[in-house]
């Protein structure tokens, strides 16, 4: 197949990397020093899972230099999602799939307002990964996990030819009937997870060894779901102990996304998560006073570093 992967970071560039590994036609786009070292000496992956390295990597910074392909993976961060989406309009041929893998709950909506519903996929990846330095992508986990589907439910063949071609790039992959109860239940973790270590500034097993915070990760996460049940999300009735589950057994020195882009001085997603969960609580009259408190304890870092 013929893929762009828009945003080649961790989650971009660690499932771009496995599909250009077994043969397809893939090209990463990205920018500045990790671009420049993907040209030169190409895009490697160290991962528990087993290591990558695709040299030489096609990338650019450019996708007119690409054209129509069949797939695009759009990961980048969540405000990016506009600027990321314009850029992809010279990818979109007549039966394009632009496969979403953010971390917030509309960026479907957003995404089919510039390119078009018809192009627009809903999906998942669950994995923790970074740009370790220019041109590596650290995978820290056992597991990397993407889900997707069409947003109609329909079982479309072009989605069944990319789940082979995930699956023969032994990428853990799943095609998905209901893609928005997936995007919800992710939702449900990740913004509560990304919520209490970035309040916290400590990872999972921290978290979960004190009880005044890993029952505060819980109220979290229960927030969560009553705002998406209140939003008419088909949600299981156990969906919330289950995100419970899984965050007391993610690995003791796992962080969040947002934990690191804190640590680092760099833009947070804040608006998108806990603030997505306050403001769509507000609309659905659900209170969230945990995301509250989330939301204005980190407000002043959301711009990064050059802020403080």
């Amino acid at each position: 197949m013929k893929i762009a992967i828009m945003g080649s970071g961790g989650v971009g560039g660690y499932f771009g990397a496995r599909l250009a590994a077994t043969g397809n036609d893939v090209t990463f786009i990205a920018r500045g020093a990790h671009l420049d070292a993907m040209r030169k000496v190409g895009l490697r992956v160290q991962s528990p899972l087993g290591d990558v390295h695709i040299d030489p990597a096609d990338a650019t910074d450019d996708p007119t230099e690409i054209g129509p392909v069949d797939i695009v993976l759009f990961a980048t961060k969540l405000y990016d999602t506009e600027s990321a989406g314009e850029l992809c309009k010279p990818l979109i041929g007549a039966d394009t799939a632009v496969i979403s893998l953010l971390n917030g709950v509309d960026s479907e909506e957003q995404l089919s307002r510039i390119l078009g519903a018809p192009h627009v996929v809903g999906g998942v990846a669950r994995i923790s990964a970074e740009i370790a330095a220019p041109g590596v992508i650290q995978h820290h986990t056992n597991f990397a996990i993407i889900e997707f589907g069409e947003l109609d439910g329909q079982k479309s063949e072009r989605l069944q030819t990319f789940l082979a071609a995930a699956t023969a790039a032994k990428i853990d992959a799943q095609l998905c009937d209901d893609i928005n109860i997936a995007i919800w239940q992710k939702f449900l973790l990740l913004a509560s997870f990304s919520a209490i270590t970035a309040l916290t500034r400590l990872a999972a097993g921290p978290i979960r060894d004190n009880p005044e915070t890993w029952n505060l990760m819980q109220e979290a996460a229960h927030e969560a779901g009553a705002v998406a049940r209140a939003r008419g999300v088909g949600l299981a009735d156990n969906a919330v102990d289950e995100v419970v589950n899984i965050m007391g057994t993610l690995p003791d020195a796992m962080k969040a996304s947002m934990l690191m882009d804190l640590e680092r001085g760099k833009r947070l997603e804040l608006e998108w998560l806990s603030g997505a969960v306050c403001r769509l609580g507000r609309e659905t009259g659900v209170d969230t006073p945990v995301h509250r408190v989330v939301l204005a304890a980190l407000s002043p870092f959301t711009a990064g570093r050059s802020t403080w």
